[in-house]
C-alpha cells in the first residue's frame, strides 16, 4: 500500500469529454491529488476555458495537450476517459514506459473478465481484465471489493448503470431470485456522452421519455451479471430496459425480482451491508435523483410485495459522479493510500 504525505500528480486523457471533465472538476478540489496534464484528441490545443468553460475558474489558463504516452507516463497516475475500445493501446504504452504508474480506465475496456462477453457486447479485441473499481460491492467470500483496490495499479472504473443495479441487488442475492430480474433504468442525457446526435437535440428530448436498449440489448448487462456472481449469485439473468428522460444527470434504477421476503427483511439486509459505507444511504423513502445530483452518494431502498412474491429495489445516483468520475477518484484514493472519500462531494444539489 502506498503511503505518502506528498500530492500525487494525476493526468487525464480524454479530459474534454463529460467523464473526463468531471474528473478534472473533482481533481481541482482534491487536497491529495494534483492536476497534471489534461490531454484530448480533437480539442487538443484549445485552452480549458475554451473547451470546458465551467472549469475556467480552476484550470482555464491550461491548454489541452495531445495524448502522448511518454508525457503521460511521467505522472504518478493517469485516468483514461476515452471511448470504448480506445484505452487498451494507450494503457499498454503507459505500462511499457512506466510499469509502476497507476492507471484507472473510466471506460469499459478492462471491466469484463470474459473475452467472449466483450466480443459479443462491444466487439473487437478484448484488452484484458483489471481490478474492478466498485469498492462497496459485496464479495461472496465476505467483505467488499475495497480490499482488492488498496494498492492496485490497474483499475477498471465501473459503468454507471451497472453500478446502480449491482449496488442495489448484490447485497440481496440470497433473498431474491436473480435468475429472473427485470430492471428499468431512467437515465439523464449526459449518460449518452458529449457527441452530438439527432435524438439528443432539445426538440427530441424536451417533454418526452425515450426508451432505448430494451430487453437484452444494454451493454452493461454482462457487467451487472459479473458483479452479481462476484457477490454470490449462482446463475443471474436479467432483462434491462433503459429510458432516456430530459434531465442532464442522474440514474434511477428500478430492479424487480421474485422474492418471498418482507420489506423489513430486505431493508434489514441493506442496512447490515451498507450502514458503515460513507457513500451509501439506505433510506425508508423513495430515492430521488434530485437528492444525489452533484454528489458521490447513492440512495437505496427496497420493498417486499408478499402478495405477488416480488421484491423491488430502487437506487438513485449521479451518473457522472458516483457513476463515473467519483468512482475513479474513490478508487485512486484507495490505490494511493489516501482517505477513501477525500475530494468527493458529499452533498447533493437540490433544488
Amino acid at each position: 500500500m502506498r503511503m505518502s504525505a506528498k500530492e500525487f500528480n494525476v493526468a487525464v486523457a480524454g479530459a474534454s469529454g463529460y467523464a473526463g471533465a468531471e474528473v478534472v472538476r473533482l481533481l481541482a478540489g482534491h487536497p491529495g491529488l494534483r492536476m497534471g496534464d489534461l490531454a484530448a484528441h480533437s480539442q487538443a490545443g484549445l485552452s480549458v476555458a475554451q473547451a470546458m468553460p465551467h472549469l475556467a475558474g480552476v484550470a482555464g489558463e491550461r491548454t489541452l495537450c495531445e495524448i502522448d504516452v511518454t508525457r503521460l507516463a511521467r505522472h504518478d497516475a493517469v485516468v483514461l476517459a476515452l471511448p470504448h475500445g480506445a484505452s487498451g493501446e494507450i494503457a499498454n504504452g503507459l505500462s511499457t514506459v512506466n510499469p509502476d504508474i497507476v492507471i484507472v480506465d473510466a471506460g469499459a475496456d478492462f471491466r469484463l473478465a470474459s473475452a467472449s462477453d466483450w466480443q459479443r457486447w462491444y466487439g473487437g479485441h478484448h484488452a484484458g481484465t483489471w481490478t474492478y473499481g466498485l469498492p462497496e460491492l459485496p464479495l461472496a467470500s465476505g467483505g467488499s471489493q475495497r480490499s482488492n483496490l488498496v494498492g492496485a495499479t490497474r483499475i477498471a472504473g465501473p459503468g454507471c448503470n451497472a453500478s446502480a443495479v449491482a449496488l442495489g441487488l448484490s447485497p440481496l442475492v440470497n433473498l431474491v431470485d436473480t435468475s429472473q430480474t427485470a430492471v428499468t433504468l431512467v437515465v439523464g442525457t449526459s449518460g449518452a456522452g458529449k457527441s452530438s446526435r439527432p435524438d439528443l437535440t432539445f426538440s427530441r428530448m424536451s417533454g418526452g421519455a425515450h426508451p432505448y436498449s430494451v430487453g437484452n440489448a444494454h451493454r452493461h448487462i454482462p457487467e451487472i451479471m459479473q458483479s452479481l456472481r462476484t457477490s454470490g449469485a449462482k446463475d443471474p439473468h436479467l432483462s434491462v430496459s433503459a429510458v432516456l428522460v430530459p434531465m442532464t444527470r442522474g440514474i434511477l434504477a428500478v430492479c424487480t425480482a421474485p422474492s418471498q421476503c418482507s420489506t423489513e427483511t430486505l431493508m434489514g439486509r441493506l442496512h447490515e451491508v451498507y450502514d458503515n459505507e460513507p457513500l451509501i444511504h439506505v433510506t425508508d423513502t423513495h430515492p430521488d435523483t434530485h437528492d444525489v445530483v452533484g454528489s458521490a452518494l447513492v440512495h437505496i431502498t427496497a420493498a417486499g410485495d408478499l402478495d405477488n412474491g416480488l421484491a423491488t429495489v430502487i437506487v438513485a445516483l449521479d451518473n457522472l459522479v458516483k457513476g463515473t468520475a467519483g468512482a475513479v477518484i474513490q478508487s485512486l484514493n484507495l490505490a494511493l493510500g489516501l482517505p477513501e472519500t477525500q475530494g468527493l462531494p458529499m452533498v447533493g444539489l437540490n433544488p
